[in-house]
């Protein structure tokens, strides 16, 4: 597909549309490399990709900081489609022009093989149009996603196409940082009394980081230009984002709704959930490199009260979430000796949110119902 006269070529193919995928990704690749076009499928309802296609693909990125808004006109994403389009994503994926996939199909995805097998298809026409090699870069809040995107492809690839996955398709490990709540009514609305007509607008914060480590064979953008962090090790990024931002969000969440908060930055004025966040983030940075100072980034992104992130989207699918971001800490603590408590009261603010008891801990962590040194008496040792 190539570009009109004011627009980019597709060189980017992206399944997950959203809002996070519109302020990450879109952002980087217009500010790093505006010469190359994001095409992008949503995960199931065609509704936002109808809307974006009705304004051209067009849309504005709210920058939302503490005491102002900073605007822009984003137009890297340059075509969008729903899910049940899979004859245009074929069609894409196949084309030599396309270098790069990236996804955003949430830590749910993994475990679901419908996001995977569309992509597997996708491959499959690029094998057989002889297209070359190509990328696939995750952006999922899940450890090695690289390593675990690849394994989702070749359980759902036979042996012809595995084959040809193992050799012809790089996967690069992502770490992906931008506060993104959901669009509301009444964003749409602010942009209205200013004179903007957009109808699927993206309002997030200031701050924002990627860091990717892998290898793009048929070559990609120069994010870099706008702020992306190129590494040959992921790992001590992963641990620092999962653990002190991640951890930290589903703590606020999980212990905010219940003590009837409903924003972060609304449960930051929580003084008991400031202490057990603070508590938290002291043996979360265990090993975390220049975690004091992403810990003070956190705190100013966290009492942002003019960026609305809600509880509520915070603790969806909490289950997988905390297998991916606070088991991991807790069975580290352990291992050194450490007091795992301020970590386990995210598990316990789970079990209360859910209203479950320790019978259930076996379903994060094996084992776990019946180790001393995570719950007594019915409830997590925090």
């Amino acid at each position: 597909m190539t570009g009109s006269a004011d627009r980019p070529p597709v060189r980017i193919v992206h399944i997950g549309l959203g809002a996070f995928h519109r302020a990450h990704q879109v952002w980087f690749t217009q500010h790093g490399d505006p010469e190359w076009g994001v095409a992008a499928f949503s995960g199931r309802s065609a509704r936002l990709a109808e809307t974006l296609t009705a304004q051209d693909c067009r849309y504005t990125l709210v920058e939302r900081g503490p005491e102002f808004d900073a605007h822009h006109r984003m137009s890297s994403l340059v075509a969008a489609y729903g899910a049940d389009r899979q004859d245009v994503l074929d069609r894409l994926v196949a084309g030599p022009e396309v270098a790069v996939v990236t996804l955003t199909i949430t830590e749910a995805g993994y475990a679901d093989p419908a996001a995977p097998r569309r992509l597997v298809q996708a491959l499959d026409a690029r094998r057989r149009s002889g297209a070359g090699p190509i990328a696939v870069v995750p952006c999922d809040n899940v450890l090695a996603n690289g390593a675990r995107a690849r394994s989702a492809l070749l359980d759902q690839a036979d042996g012809d196409l595995a084959g040809w996955i193992d050799e012809h398709v790089s996967f690069v490990d992502t770490v992906s940082d931008r506060i993104t709540p959901a669009t509301t009514a009444d964003d749409v609305a602010r942009l209205a009394a200013l004179g903007v007509e957009d109808r699927a607008p993206v309002v997030t914060e200031p701050f924002a980081e990627w860091v990717l480590a892998g290898e793009f064979p048929a070559g990609r953008p120069a994010w870099e230009r706008a702020g992306a962090v190129f590494t040959d090790d992921i790992r001590p990024f992963e641990r620092r984002k999962l653990r002190l931002l991640n951890g930290a969000h589903l703590l606020l969440a999980l212990a905010g709704l219940a003590r009837g908060h409903g924003t972060v930055a609304d449960a930051m004025t929580d003084p008991v959930l400031t202490e057990h966040v603070e508590q938290y983030w002291a043996v979360a940075s265990r090993g975390v490199p220049e975690a004091d100072e992403y810990v003070r980034q956190l705190r100013t992104r966290f009492t942002n009260g003019r960026i609305r992130h809600a509880l509520a989207q915070i603790a969806l699918d909490a289950e997988n979430k905390l297998r991916e971001r606070v088991v991991p800490l807790v069975r580290d603590l352990l291992a050194d000796g450490a007091d795992p408590g301020p970590a386990l009261r995210v598990v316990d603010a789970w079990l209360v949110h859910t209203g479950q008891n320790t019978d259930s801990l076996d379903r994060l962590a094996p084992g776990w119902a019946a180790d001393p040194r995570i719950h007594h008496d019915g409830r997590c040792r925090s």
